[in-house]
């Protein structure tokens, strides 16, 4: 018997069962494989690579809710002057959320808007006392973190770090730019009538400095 004829021998019967065997544990292994895979879209919440804080994240999904919290609490800009003007401390704690440095009150009113200024607007508002001046930033650029501290909900404490805390607020900011002053042409609006709902932080009582959640031209 030579080696060809060797190799063409049929194989032991024990040999081909193992064989078989082995086959079938193969092919269940795939398929239990298969089935415990989940497809995972890049950028996606089950993404690995976005299992860290992700501040664009946070703000897409918190910012509705600062909105709605705004504009559910704002008080109507004579209002809320008058009360400011009575005593600060008493319409910190009626109408406003505490803060490190002054409380942040939710405001809504409607005026003429005056020339832009490093992103910033004045907004002459009728009934108000002649000495108060309302700023509504209108970007690009925002700054601060009223919307953050608008409703007392996010705290150091959510945080991991303070680099993340202020991401947080950056984000918020940034979101506002993307769902609100982005439906408004911002370098046409001196002398404009414009409807606004934010909130400012009370550090001056005769300079209000707003972030909207709302701008709309009347």
């Amino acid at each position: 018997m030579n080696a060809q004829t060797a190799t063409r021998l049929p194989l032991p019967a024990g040999l081909r069962s193992a064989r078989v065997v082995a086959g079938v544990a193969v092919v269940a292994l795939l398929a239990a494989m298969a089935l415990d895979t989940t497809v995972v879209k890049i950028g996606s919440e089950n993404d690995v690579r976005s299992a860290g804080f992700s501040p664009e994240q946070f703000a897409r999904r918190e910012f509705p809710k600062v909105k709605e919290s705004i504009e559910s609490r704002a008080v109507p800009a004579t209002t809320l002057a008058a009360a400011i003007e009575a005593d600060k401390a008493a319409a910190g704690q009626e109408y406003g959320v505490p803060a490190s440095i002054g409380s942040i009150f939710p405001v809504s009113f409607t005026g003429v808007a005056g020339e832009g200024s490093s992103g910033i607007h004045t907004v002459a508002v009728e009934g108000l006392p002649n000495d108060l001046v309302i700023r509504v930033q209108t970007g690009p650029a925002i700054n601060g973190t009223a919307l953050r501290d608008s409703t007392g909900a996010y705290s150091f404490g959510d945080f991991t770090n303070q680099i993340e805390y202020q991401n947080a607020g950056a984000a918020l900011n940034e979101e506002m730019k993307r769902e609100v002053l982005s439906q408004v042409d911002i370098s046409d609006l001196e002398g404009e009538t414009v409807s606004v709902t934010g909130v400012f932080q009370l550090i001056n009582p005769q300079n209000w400095l707003v972030t909207p959640v709302g701008l709309e031209v009347q």
